[in-house]
C-alpha cells in the first residue's frame, strides 16, 4: 500500500508504544498537519447523533455465513457439512447455527445483514475495503471508520482523556485499521495482554509480573534518573517522550487506567461473558463504553478455515455466542445500547462449498462475494434481516450492501456526515464518500433498520 505522506514519520506501532512517544507525537503531528486546513470551507450540517460509541467485532481471517447467520440446511451436504439444523431465535423467521443458542434469544436486539458483497478474496486488501469503505491500492490510504469516529466525535468534540479514544483489545490489526493520511495522533491504541489472565497487563507501558508498589517506584526513577533527558533539556524529541512516558504511568497507574481492571467485577458476570480471550474483551469492551470511549475494536481472530472448518466453529462459535450475547444483554440493562453501536463481521466470507480434499480435509476458503454481518444499538433497529442470498449463500439475491453503505449508516447514526470530507495534511479536503470514479459500488444506506 501507498504511504500516508507525514512527513516521513514512519513510526512502526510497537516502537511507538515502547518508546512512550505514540500520545505525545501524534499529538504534534495531528496539530501540526491540521493547522494548514483551508478555514472557508463553509459548514456543513452534521445529523443529529444517536450513538455516542462503536464497539466492533472484528472476526479476523473471514468467517463462513453458511456456519454462523446465513445458515443453508437445504443445500446439501457439501455445503451445509454437520451442521443441518440452525436454530430459531426469539424473532420469528429468523434462524443462525444450532452452536448459538444465547444469541437465539437476543436476535430481538440485533439485526443481520445477510447480503454483505464486494469480491475482494484478500485479507488485508478485502479488510482495508470494509473498514475504509475505499478500493485498495489508491494513491492515498484512507483512515479507517475507527480513525474517523477518533478525529470527529472525540479530539474535534475537545477529548482531553490520557487514554487514546480509538482502542483495539487486544492485538494490532495492520494498517487497514489505523490512521492513513490523518496521522498518527488517529491511531488505535492496542492493548495487548489478555484480559483472561489473572491479571490484565497492557503491554509496553507496565511489565508483567511487577507489583503497583514497584510500579510506581519505576515512574519515580524515571523522574529522578533519567539523565539523559537531564543532561539534553532542550532537546524537544527527548522532552516528548519524557512526558509521554509520564503520562503512559498515568493511563495505567491513575483512576483512568482503572478501567482496565476487571478483578473489580463479580466473578458471576465473568464466567457469563466466558472465561477467554474473547468473552472477556467483551466484559472489557462494555466498561470502556461505560466510561465514555467512542470506538473500541475487539480483534477476534481465528476464522481463517481453510483446513478443518467444522472443529473451529465448534470451538469458536460458543465464545462468540457467550461473550456477545452477554455484551448486548448487558448494555441493555444498563442503559446503554440505544447508544452504543455493536457491528460484527470479518473482512469477508468463505466458500459456500465445503472443499473435502486433502490437505483442506473440510475447509472453506475465502469469498467476498457473499457474506453475513450483525448490527445493534446505537440506532439500529433489532429483529430484523437485511437482504436475503441465494439458496446456497454463493451471491446477494435482493438488497446488495457494499462496506460503504455500512460504514455510512453508522457514521449518520454518529452524527457525522457521511457526505462530508477529511481533512488531508496537505490542506486538501478528500470526500468521505467514494464515487463510481474510484471503483466502488454503493446501494445506499440501511435505511429499512435506521
Amino acid at each position: 500500500m501507498a504511504t500516508n505522506g507525514m512527513n516521513g514519520a514512519d513510526w512502526s506501532r510497537r516502537e511507538a508504544l515502547r518508546l512512550g512517544l505514540a500520545g505525545a507525537a501524534g499529538v504534534w503531528m495531528g496539530g501540526r498537519a491540521m493547522a494548514n486546513l483551508p478555514t472557508n470551507q463553509p459548514a456543513k450540517t452534521a445529523p443529529k447523533a444517536k450513538a455516542k460509541s462503536v464497539i466492533q467485532v472484528w472476526l479476523w481471517g473471514g468467517p463462513t455465513q453458511n456456519d454462523t447467520f446465513d445458515p443453508k440446511p437445504d443445500a446439501g451436504s457439501d455445503y451445509t457439512g454437520p451442521f443441518t439444523s440452525p436454530i430459531e431465535t426469539n424473532v420469528s423467521g429468523i434462524r443462525i447455527n444450532e452452536l448459538m443458542p444465547l444469541l437465539a434469544k437476543q436476535a430481538h436486539r440485533y439485526s443481520l445483514i445477510r447480503t454483505m458483497t464486494h469480491g475482494n478474496n484478500g485479507h488485508e486488501t478485502a479488510a482495508y475495503l470494509v473498514q475504509t469503505g475505499r478500493p485498495p491500492g489508491g494513491k492515498l490510504v484512507f483512515p479507517s471508520a475507527g480513525a474517523i469516529v477518533a478525529l470527529f466525535n472525540a479530539y474535534e468534540a475537545g477529548y482531553k482523556g490520557l487514554i487514546p479514544p480509538y482502542i483495539v483489545l487486544t492485538r494490532p490489526q495492520g494498517r487497514f485499521s489505523e490512521a492513513g493520511f490523518l496521522g498518527p495522533k488517529y491511531k488505535p491504541f492496542a492493548t495487548g495482554g489478555n484480559p483472561a489472565a489473572a491479571q490484565f497487563v497492557v503491554e509496553g507501558i507496565v511489565a508483567e509480573g511487577v507489583t503497583r508498589e514497584r510500579q510506581e517506584a519505576r515512574r519515580d526513577l524515571l523522574g529522578n534518573l533519567n539523565t539523559l533527558s537531564n543532561s539534553m533539556k532542550d532537546d524537544p524529541t527527548l522532552a516528548l517522550s519524557k512526558d509521554c512516558a509520564e503520562r503512559a504511568y498515568d493511563l495505567i497507574l491513575g483512576d483512568e487506567g482503572k478501567v482496565f481492571d476487571l478483578n473489580q467485577e463479580k466473578d458471576e458476570v465473568r464466567l457469563a461473558y466466558g472465561r477467554n480471550t474473547f468473552g472477556q474483551s467483551c466484559l472489557l469492551a462494555r466498561r470502556l463504553v461505560e466510561k465514555g470511549f467512542p470506538y473500541i475494536t475487539i480483534n477476534y481472530g481465528g476464522w481463517d478455515t481453510h483446513k478443518g472448518n467444522f472443529q473451529a466453529m465448534r470451538s469458536k462459535l460458543p465464545q462468540l455466542d457467550s461473550g456477545l450475547a452477554t455484551l448486548l444483554e448487558e448494555l441493555a440493562q444498563r442503559g446503554l445500547l440505544e447508544s452504543t453501536i455493536i457491528w460484527c463481521c470479518g473482512e469477508f466470507g468463505r466458500t459456500p462449498k465445503i472443499d473435502w480434499q486433502p490437505p483442506w480435509d473440510g475447509g472453506r476458503h475465502h469469498y467476498g462475494a457473499c457474506f453475513s454481518a450483525l448490527v445493534a444499538g446505537g440506532g439500529f433497529k433489532g429483529g430484523h434481516v437485511v437482504g436475503e442470498s441465494d439458496k446456497r449463500a454463493e451471491h446477494p439475491k435482493d438488497r446488495p450492501v457494499y462496506p460503504y453503505d455500512l460504514l455510512a449508516s453508522m457514521y449518520e447514526l454518529l452524527g457525522i456526515d457521511p457526505e462530508g470530507a477529511l481533512p488531508h495534511p496537505s490542506g486538501m479536503r478528500v470526500p468521505m464518500k467514494p464515487s463510481e470514479a474510484d471503483g466502488v459500488k454503493t446501494a445506499g444506506k440501511l435505511k429499512e433498520i435506521m
